[in-house]
């Protein structure tokens, strides 16, 4: 009879980190749930690397910071099975710069899609995993959290270390209900998030490592978090970060 696989739902899943995401998880065993928020050539170019990998893939279009588009998101799960895992991954940076330059608008959006948003879909993801018999919810933060990004994004800084916050708090919460929980917090990533898109090479001497990260390097820290071999791992934030 062949092994169960797992049905793991991916925020922010078309590009970056997010895609690396699918793509790792594929190749591990994972069936997976594709959101994204508008570039549906994108993912659908990513579910294709899935399939290739031997991975079932739907892929949905999602607000996260839109309760009734998160639940759309997990409902379409059905398809594949019952959902096992989250990654919290969709995020966007918001305005760059000095706070004092921000624009209210850009941050409030950036505040609901990073903190509103993780926190529906960590809603959701527990109430099917506790149903399902448990599972687990990885959360992708930033060493922003700690480091503060001043003149770039503070306010991005901050959302981040709300994630952290979350992470540990739910994962005392939901331990009884065979839900772990946890974090991995990346610096620089080679990626188009960033506005500057030599920013990763221009940051690089200043990392101990001597270079930005890839997302393939994101992608295996969250891999081992939802894995068998992190069965006592809860409320962990591991940075993956160069050193940072």
């Amino acid at each position: 009879m062949p092994q169960q696989r797992f049905v793991t739902v991916v925020t922010g899943g078309s590009r970056g980190i997010g895609a690396a995401i699918c793509a790792r998880l594929a190749s591990d065993g994972h069936d997976i749930v594709l959101g994204y928020r508008s570039d549906g050539s994108a993912a659908a170019t990513v579910a294709a690397t899935v399939r290739e990998r031997g991975g079932a893939c739907a892929t949905v279009p999602v607000d996260t910071a839109d309760e009734a588009s998160v639940d759309r998101l997990f409902d379409a799960a059905t398809e594949l099975g019952a959902v096992t895992g989250l990654v919290n991954n969709a995020g966007i940076s918001g305005p760059n710069g000095r706070l004092a330059d921000a624009d209210v608008a850009g941050m409030r959006r950036a505040l609901d899609v990073n903190v509103l948003g993780y926190l529906l879909c960590a809603r959701r993801a527990v109430r099917d995993l506790a149903r399902n018999g448990g599972g687990a919810i990885v959360n992708i933060s930033s060493a922003a959290a700690t480091i503060g990004s001043p003149g770039q994004y503070v306010h991005y800084a901050a959302s981040k270390a709300a994630v952290d916050a979350m992470t540990v708090g739910l994962s005392k919460e939901v331990a009884a209900d065979g839900i772990r929980v946890n974090c991995v917090a990346p610096g620089t990533v080679w990626t188009d998030f960033h506005q500057d898109p030599q920013r990763p090479a221009k940051v690089a001497p200043g990392i101990p490592l001597g270079r930005a990260g890839q997302p393939e390097e994101i992608a295996g820290a969250v891999s081992w978090l939802l894995s068998a071999d992190a069965s006592y791992t809860t409320g962990a934030i591991l940075r993956v970060a160069g050193g940072l």
